[in-house]
């Protein structure tokens, strides 16, 4: 029997992914003005770094801060990103002939604007390779080095109408400790400690023709980066594709084994590929539990038992006690200090 339960939940992340972003916000805002902009946002830098962060959150602190700083990329780069930078982006490359020219024109811009690193677009036999590399030797800021890739892709997806497949996503440095929030951004195997951070797509994608009218990108800038800053892809990542399967059994009641029939795989083979990427069944069932709760704690007026029973608890009590240990609120808390309207 197919679950009432909406088969759009998006993922959250965990505050630590967060951690770099915040610490150069603390450089690039006065102490009130980063209050304020946490405070809107329901968020707070006193959280464990196990705390969750939802999209539109993190939508929102990107919006808010680009906004009121005047730099479209928050203080992560040498020189600030001045308003209007990113329209003139969008602008070049929907004027390109396809999409490898597209992504030409994406690194020739971004060239002319970081001092501290250069990027490159690689044709190879089977791959379109754009590479983000340091002009000496800098300690790469993972948030930032994530922001730019996913930028990258975001464009490119818009321009052509559909998110695109990516072959592979590297990043220089070593793999973190939130690793499993990866996958939720990128729609591709991850790998931790490269030479370079980059993005790999098919090459046969680039000859795609690009066609978006003015309209459409004043609609993708005035919205960004709700579009594209999580994927719509499950296939490439074992724990995405377990979590879509429970999402469709009856108040997330699905089993280990009825899970693994559905992959095609043994039960002990889905918990040994679980296991290396860092997860369990039980955490992602978890995991699932959590968001979904999240989402109607803060965006709906379903009372408290109703969502409790939605994502098959015997009873509150068994909630509460659950939804504490997973954001150290109880869901009365999180709800009134999370009450966000509905996203668009």
């Amino acid at each position: 029997m197919t679950s009432t339960l909406n088969t759009t939940i998006l993922p959250t992340v965990s505050h630590a992914f967060l951690a770099d972003w915040l610490t150069v916000l603390h450089r690039h805002c006065p102490a009130s003005q980063l209050a304020g902009f946490l405070d809107q946002t329901g968020l707070s830098e006193t959280e464990p770094p196990s705390a969750r962060v939802t999209h539109d959150q993190i939508v929102r602190l990107y919006q808010l801060v680009a906004v009121e700083t005047g730099d479209e990329m928050m203080g992560l780069w040498s020189r600030p990103i001045r308003t209007g930078a990113l329209k003139h982006l969008c602008t070049t490359m929907r004027g390109a002939s396809s999409l490898s020219a597209a992504l030409y024109r994406f690194t020739t811009f971004w060239n002319l604007l970081l001092d501290d690193h250069h990027l490159a677009l690689e044709h190879g036999d089977e791959t379109l390779h754009l590479r983000l590399s340091p002009r000496g030797a800098l300690e790469p800021q993972r948030f930032g080095h994530m922001l730019l890739l996913k930028l990258a892709h975001g464009i490119s997806s818009w321009l052509v109408g559909r998110e695109l497949p990516l072959s592979e996503v590297s990043f220089a440095f070593d793999r973190p400790t939130f690793a499993e929030d990866y996958p939720i951004l990128f729609p591709a195997p991850i790998r931790f400690a490269q030479e370079n951070s980059s993005i790999a797509f098919d090459s046969r994608l680039g000859s795609l023709p690009v066609s978006r009218s003015e309209a459409e990108m004043q609609d993708f800038l005035l919205r960004a980066p709700r579009d594209w800053i999580f994927t719509s892809f499950r296939e490439h990542a074992i724990l995405l594709r377990v979590r879509e399967i429970l999402l469709l059994s009856e108040h997330l009641e699905g089993h280990l084994e009825s899970t693994a029939q559905t992959l095609n795989l043994a039960p002990r083979t889905l918990m040994r590929r679980l296991d290396a990427e860092g997860t369990s069944f039980q955490a992602i069932k978890d995991g699932l539990r959590r968001d979904i709760a999240i989402r109607d704690l803060a965006h709906g007026t379903k009372s408290i038992e109703a969502i409790s029973q939605d994502i098959g608890f015997a009873s509150s009590a068994n909630f509460y006690r659950a939804f504490k240990r997973w954001t150290l609120r109880t869901p009365g808390e999180f709800r009134r200090q999370n009450k966000l309207d509905p996203p668009d």
